[in-house]
């Protein structure tokens, strides 16, 4: 049986969340680090990871980690990696990667050795000088850390967190790999009631509702690999036939979610609808200040950051009122994100428990209330 090793990138923060999903999937080797988290298993783990992760950027083959201070460190470590056992003759394969804290920070420069030495290494092994790239893309990606350089293979092409349900977005939406950390730190279950007063395009609903019901998120999408060649398109067929033996149709989960803007509240319809799971959410346009929580039930909020959508005034308004309405009930919890460093302040709480995060480029804060 062949054994791969995997990487699979995530939001910082969110390591430990992704490794628990990894083990429970029965990954081997799991092991978390800053941004991501390696594993490892034989093909069908990394056709069960791609449909199954709900926190992964993406699930990509670990093809080699060497250090290198110089070009030509690195174009003889990369020529060293059998490519040939990947990439056919007519086979794309760019180059993408970044580098930090490295001898070797040029970018461009790397990428162009990068592609140099595969170039080199697949002329050896086809006999032909030119490639016509025509063929699959065979995404290869770098990182190089502290000179460390690690070559991939990426197996997902368009990232995890393209589940396919949602066309269009709102002007801030949270990206649905985070919500569905943040869902998992919630321990959302198949009984679980929760609400999302600032529901916007409907992620944090529609990704627990997902959850609790066991839906594979990435369940109807395709990926890159599927089309090498190298893998049989039988380990696709049974593990998305494994993901469906698992869903949870009768599970009592069942989400509310409101926004002021009645487009919003359209749109979470709508991809809800493209999710499956539109008969698990009730959506209705409303005003934070009327909003009413109920004893047993998980509220997430996304709230005005104020630098994109508000003033910022106008934002911390809202964590007052936010403040006032998010009341203590029994069994009642919430898990807001934000960027505000005196948000607890404003929101008149202090969280029983931070967790730092990042929406995208953005520094954030979970604050999360459960005692």
């Amino acid at each position: 049986m062949t054994i791969l090793t995997y990487l699979a990138p995530c939001h910082f923060g969110l390591e430990s969340v992704l490794a628990g999903e990894l083990k429970r999937m029965g990954a081997e080797n799991v092991q978390a680090d800053n941004g991501k988290v390696e594993f490892s298993g034989p093909p069908e783990m990394m056709a069960r990871a791609n449909i199954n992760l709900r926190t992964a950027e993406r699930v990509m083959i670990k093809l080699t980690s060497f250090e290198a201070t110089s070009f030509e460190e690195l174009f003889q470590g990369v020529k060293a990696i059998p490519l040939e056992e990947y990439i056919g003759k007519k086979d794309a394969f760019p180059v993408k990667g970044w580098s930090l804290n490295s001898q070797l920070h040029s970018v461009p420069d790397c990428q162009a050795i990068i592609k140099k030495a595969a170039v080199e290494r697949l002329k050896t092994h086809y006999h032909q000088d030119w490639f016509s790239e025509t063929g699959p893309m065979h995404q290869i990606r770098f990182s190089i850390l502290k000179d460390q350089v690690t070559v991939m293979l990426d197996t997902s092409g368009v990232g995890l967190h393209k589940r396919g349900y949602r066309l269009k977005a709102n002007e801030a939406p949270i990206k649905e790999t985070l919500a569905a950390g943040i869902i998992d730190i919630a321990r959302v279950k198949g009984f679980s009631e929760v609400n999302d007063p600032f529901c916007g395009s409907g992620t944090f609903l529609i990704e627990a509702a997902t959850k609790a019901l066991n839906i594979p998120p990435c369940l109807r999408r395709k990926f890159a690999a599927q089309d090498w060649g190298m893998f049989d398109e039988k380990i696709w067929r049974d593990e998305r036939s494994r993901g469906l033996d698992l869903v949870r149709r009768d599970a009592e989960f069942f989400a509310h979610g409101s926004d002021i803007d009645p487009e919003c509240v359209a749109l979470t319809k709508e991809n809800a609808k493209r999710a499956g799971v539109f008969g698990k959410i009730s959506v209705q346009t409303a005003d934070i200040k009327n909003f009413r929580v109920k004893e047993n039930t998980i509220t997430f909020a996304n709230p005005p950051y104020g630098e994109r959508l508000l003033e910022k005034q106008e934002a911390e308004q809202i964590y007052r009122t936010m403040g006032k309405v998010f009341q203590r009930a029994d069994r009642a919890s919430y898990y807001i994100i934000s960027p505000h460093e005196s948000f607890e302040s404003i929101f008149g709480k202090k969280a029983d428990k931070r967790r730092k995060l990042y929406n995208g480029m953005m520094k954030c804060q979970l604050f999360q209330y459960f005692k």
